[in-house]
């Protein structure tokens, strides 16, 4: 096979890189991938700035598969005191603090599509009346950065089997009231610490935090935690996510 290296290939390669979100990803490429590297381990052709970028997407979904691969379904997050709960919790999202979404609790509705036996939507309340449970773990960014906090809210893996979700279905999908929107694989939507977030250090959870419900898994990166959660579907087509799309890895473990 010819590799074929653009004069000014070695910039490509940086510049691309840098669009590379995920700390972990970029440093695996910046350590060991020379511009021949990656043509032979993904079998592209570099010559563009599009190719370099496709090569990285295909080390990236390389990624992706061996991450759920590796992935114990029974293997649980570290949790923590409340002595090491971080006060303030940091506020964390695409757009600034003063854009935070305000959502009526009284009319947010849960709609529920795809591979789901029961598609009524689900108010509030009636997710307050399930059983709750809470956890104490640490949030990761992709940023660098953790912090601790307390969740309460309902298992989701309970929820998913009260509505009749297909739990041989490949992913679990949602959209949120902030735009936002993304996916993750049905394993980790079954993992017992996967919460439907409805509490915040035991009071309503607050708009900053995603009222009236987040998605709160400690076992994927901050990214994967969908706020202001308004839909959720199951499905077996891939369906990106919103940071997933722009370059950063869709299985986003911690």
């Amino acid at each position: 096979m010819s590799i074929i290296i653009p004069p000014d290939g070695a910039a490509m390669l940086k510049d691309a890189i840098a669009k590379v979100a995920q700390p972990s990803r970029r440093a695996f490429l910046q350590r060991s991938l020379t511009l021949g590297g990656l043509s032979l381990l993904t079998g592209c052709s570099l010559d563009s700035q599009e190719s370099v970028e496709r090569a990285l997407m295909s080390v990236s979904r390389f990624n992706d598969r061996a991450q759920g691969l590796l992935f114990d379904p029974n293997r649980l997050a570290p949790t923590y005191p409340d002595s090491m709960i971080t006060r303030p919790f940091p506020f964390n999202a695409y757009y600034e603090e003063d854009e935070v979404r305000h959502v009526d609790g009284e009319a947010w509705r849960l709609e529920l599509s795809g591979l789901i036996a029961d598609r009524k939507p689900w108010t509030l309340r009636q997710l307050q009346a399930m059983p709750q449970q809470s956890q104490i773990t640490r949030h990761i960014c992709v940023e660098g950065w953790s912090a601790i906090g307390k969740w309460g809210g309902v298992p989701f893996s309970v929820f998913l089997r009260r509505i009749g979700a297909d739990l041989s279905a490949k992913y679990v999908g949602f959209k949120c009231a902030d735009d936002y929107f993304t996916s993750i694989d049905m394993a980790t939507a079954l993992h017992p610490q996967t919460l439907m977030a409805l509490t915040y250090d035991g009071q309503p959870l607050p708009p900053r935090y995603g009222f009236p419900m987040k998605l709160r898994m400690p076992t994927k990166l901050g990214y994967k935690n969908p706020k202001h959660v308004q839909a959720i579907f199951v499905t077996n087509t891939y369906s990106g996510g919103y940071w997933e799309d722009q370059g950063y890895n869709w299985f986003g473990g911690s």
